[in-house]
């Protein structure tokens, strides 16, 4: 790992908002391609994941999420869990941009689908009580898309359909059906 990317890692954590946004964006366009370096920050991003500041939460899991392609040793596989939960965060923007940044772990392999499928149907499920649930499924089943566009798995598709018709309201059934409309 070079100096430039260390020292974005370090300004990840800057209280200056303006830095910490920046190094987010060049780290963000860094991990976006598979690396070598993951398992020099994969600890530091997973403890990141219960920093008190919720700006390095939403990057650390957001990053991760990035990492899971640059993980041959499948350590996303366990670690998994810990990002699902983060899906809960007390901040819901922080819930938020972890659930979308999510699809990029499904689509890192055939191992990493199966955990993250599972995952994001437990999700769909679980969320039923929660204030902002119609979001939340909205996300997931955005997730189960995006990850259905890269490796085109029939099961994807047809884990999202199933998942539509469970919910009760016909507004948002007919919102979240739009998402699987060709393209």
């Amino acid at each position: 790992m070079n100096e430039l990317i260390q020292t974005n890692l370090e300004n990840m954590h800057s209280e200056d908002r303006q830095m910490q946004y920046q190094a987010f964006m060049f780290l963000l366009q860094v991990t976006d391609q598979p690396l070598d370096w993951a398992y020099e920050t994969w600890d530091g991003l997973l403890a990141d994941l219960a920093h008190k500041d919720n700006h390095v939460r939403a990057i650390a899991a957001q990053l991760l999420c990035n990492l899971a392609k640059s993980d041959p040793q499948k350590r996303m596989l366990k670690d998994f869990g810990r990002l699902l939960a983060m899906t809960r965060d007390p901040r819901f923007v922080t819930a938020r941009h972890t659930l979308q940044a999510l699809w990029k772990v499904g689509s890192a392999g055939t191992e990493q689908q199966a955990v993250w499928l599972s995952g994001m149907e437990q999700r769909f499920t679980e969320c039923i009580s929660e204030k902002n649930c119609t979001l939340i499924r909205y996300d997931i089943l955005q997730s189960l898309r995006n990850v259905y566009d890269v490796v085109k798995d029939e099961g994807i598709r047809s884990k999202a359909l199933q998942l539509i018709e469970t919910e009760d309201n016909l507004k948002y059934r007919k919102k979240y059906t739009g998402l699987w409309r060709a393209r």
